[in-house]
């Protein structure tokens, strides 16, 4: 089941009826940021989640001398 070009042009047209063509740049825009900051803190977490598993590895290996 896929998004024929049919579907695609009705969908167009609600959002265009739903938010007027001035509007949908700046939603564009705002979508962009929001998608930005969404990987800013996902590459955050997994620095974070490094960091720590690597102070674990070395607070287990001062542990076993």
């Amino acid at each position: 089941m896929s998004i024929g070009i049919p579907e695609i042009i009705l969908i167009v047209v609600v959002v265009l009826l739903l938010f007027g063509a001035k509007r949908i740049p700046e939603l564009a825009r705002s979508l962009g940021k929001a998608q930005n900051e969404y990987k800013k803190a996902k590459d955050a977490l997994k620095e974070e989640a490094k960091d720590l598993q690597e102070t674990v590895e070395k607070a287990a290996e001062k542990s076993e001398q």
